[in-house]
């Protein structure tokens, strides 16, 4: 009755995704972000340091990021242990005692520990909503919109996105910000959000649809380095001169994921076809600058231009 080890499996992307029945699209001003059961417990199921979980720890971050900047509500919910078996009712024939046995690993995952102003819910069930006030919460708010992600997907993730449907609240559910017990499970749990209850989504789509205008660059020549340089030293109210083309802009200078995708957008606008994920696991401006000019076929000037920058 205890949890599966589960095996390393490739995350979903958005070539894996179904096609939606619907066309919502996510809202700043009506959605809140659901972190499902992102507890130590539930995350050492899976082998840690390997797909999915590495894909599943930055997307969520990412996501949870953006909606903080935003001012879209942060919800967790997490199992609480020393449950007696009437709380714990018929999970107890499925999977037993549960966290009861490791009160230790009770705790949100370090990487996404919840912060002030975030709601932690108590979860007794599947889903979300039951046993717990997150319908009142978001009524009281004023929003009809749940992001979900978290694990697992294809038990506590569906079904709040289930039950979420038959509150009339629009679920989005984020095909790579969540992880489950195999590659199986995660696409029937996909597939059936798309086509019954949800759209299923990657965590680049939310991004981009939360995303704020883009920054402007140069006028003249809208894609040299230089307009490049200087469209993310305004994104970071900078001068120009004030950081090299090696920094790393978000460790080093905390460009957060809003800006990244603002950038992301406006890059696609011009003809380049680069992804959040590509400029987020090298964010430095030669970096950019190499990607932008292999998809737009610009020549790469000579890389000590960089070093005398």
């Amino acid at each position: 009755m205890a949890l599966p080890k589960i095996q390393p499996y490739s995350m979903p992307v958005a070539a894996d995704l179904p096609q939606n029945r619907v066309a919502w699209t996510p809202d700043p001003k009506r959605a809140v972000l659901l972190i499902h059961d992102m507890q130590q417990y539930f995350l050492n199921a899976f082998t840690l340091g390997e797909s999915p979980v590495n894909e599943l720890l930055a997307h969520i971050y990412a996501l949870r990021e953006q909606c903080r900047k935003l001012g879209i509500p942060v919800v967790y919910t997490a199992q609480p242990d020393a449950q007696t078996p009437e709380q714990r009712g018929l999970l107890l024939d499925f999977w037993g005692t549960g966290i009861n046995d490791h009160p230790e690993l009770k705790h949100v995952v370090p990487e996404l520990a919840p912060e002030e102003g975030d709601i932690v819910l108590t979860k007794w069930r599947y889903s979300g909503f039951r046993k717990t006030n997150l319908a009142e919460i978001m009524q009281d708010s004023g929003r009809d919109q749940l992001i979900v992600s978290g694990i697992y997907a294809h038990i506590g993730c569906l079904m709040t996105a289930c039950e979420a449907f038959m509150q009339d609240i629009q679920p989005f559910f984020v095909a790579d910000a969540v992880a489950d017990f195999s590659l199986e499970n995660h696409h029937m749990a996909i597939n059936y959000a798309a086509q019954r209850c949800a759209v299923t989504l990657t965590t680049e789509d939310v991004l981009r649809h939360l995303a704020p205008a883009p920054a402007p660059v140069s006028e003249g020549n809208p894609i040299s380095i230089e307009a490049v340089r200087e469209q993310v030293a305004e994104l970071l109210n900078e001068s120009p001169e004030s950081f090299t083309y090696e920094e790393d802009l978000i460790n080093e200078r905390g460009l957060d994921s809003i800006r990244i995708m603002s950038l992301v957008e406006h890059w696609r606008r011009l003809g380049a076809e680069v992804t959040f994920v590509e400029l987020a696991e090298q964010p430095t401006l030669a970096s950019w600058w190499q990607l932008l000019t292999s998809r737009l076929q610009i020549p790469v000037p000579n890389l000590d231009y960089f070093a005398r920058k």
